[in-house]
């Protein structure tokens, strides 16, 4: 080969070598976020991560999750859209990142507030797949912890396991509103067993949930619905439980029950859900 050719080979070789690592070492671009009016100073923020809450105050806005890091400066351009005035707490749903991927982003100007049990999620790296500089919450609860701004309260409830071993619910009493978190989350439960959830436990959760009292639920993922949506998902985790628990007493292989979620739920093969959950109901439903 000649010395030329060799040198162009070098040079392409180098050349693709150099954008493989720069695609792989980027951040993806976020997805565009859209900001829905719910009430008088009342918004929801949708697309890439978690669904976020916003409540604007004369004090400042509460938020409810925050998203992956990357999608920081959209949310903030969405809220500057209804009000100038800063973010001044952040509840926290759960430890995974596209609900709290965005911590970072906002402890130098505000609070962010979890269970204890989403903190040390957080902290001792539960979530294998979590963007790197994950920020834990400063403030901690485990029962039930209120904000009052500008003359309005943010109540959050730790009721128990379901999605997470840390799960909290938000609930906006002068709106007759809850955010779940992924205690309700698109059409079917994602159980993270490495991160203590349950399907055991999660209707008993939502079951204390319904307690309150509500007229709308912010689902943790998917559009806005109402106390009659939460008790029917609530009802399609219990049949799923009830489902595969009978399966399994049957003596079903991992193998067969996967393929069950995948035929009667839609649980995608290579999911997380097939990856965390099915290993996880086969001990928790023996």
């Amino acid at each position: 080969m000649s010395t030329t050719k060799l040198l162009a080979r070098t040079a392409a070789i180098a050349l693709f070598l150099g954008l493989s690592w720069y695609g792989f070492t980027q951040t993806p671009a976020a997805p565009e976020l859209t900001i829905s009016k719910i009430a008088d100073d009342f918004y929801e923020i949708e697309g890439d991560g978690g669904n976020v809450a916003v409540l604007v105050t004369s004090e400042g806005v509460i938020l409810v999750d925050d998203k992956y890091e990357r999608d920081h400066d959209q949310i903030a351009a969405k809220i500057r859209s209804v009000t100038t005035l800063p973010v001044k707490y952040i509840f926290t749903t759960h430890y995974h990142s596209d609900h709290s991927g965005g911590n970072a982003k906002y402890l130098a100007t505000a609070e962010v507030i979890s269970t204890v049990n989403a903190r040390n999620g957080i902290v001792e790296h539960k979530q294998a797949n979590a963007q790197p500089g994950m920020a834990p919450a400063r403030v901690t609860f485990t029962k039930e912890m209120s904000v009052f701004l500008g003359g309005k309260e943010v109540r959050a409830l730790a009721l128990g396991r379901g999605h997470t071993d840390g799960d909290a619910v938000v609930y906006f009493p002068a709106f007759k509103t809850l955010h779940t978190g992924d205690l309700m989350a698109g059409a079917s439960p994602l159980i993270d067993y490495p991160g203590g959830g349950s399907v055991i436990e999660w209707t008993k959760t939502l079951d204390e949930a319904m307690k309150l009292d509500i007229d709308r639920v912010i689902p943790g993922h998917g559009k806005i619905t109402d106390k009659a949506g939460l008790l029917a998902y609530r009802n399609n985790v219990e049949k799923l439980r009830n489902r595969a628990a009978s399966q399994i007493k049957a003596g079903k292989s991992q193998d067969e029950i996967a393929k069950l979620m995948t035929d009667e739920f839609n649980w995608a093969p290579g999911s997380l859900q097939q990856q965390w959950s099915v290993p996880g109901m086969m001990k928790e439903l023996k």
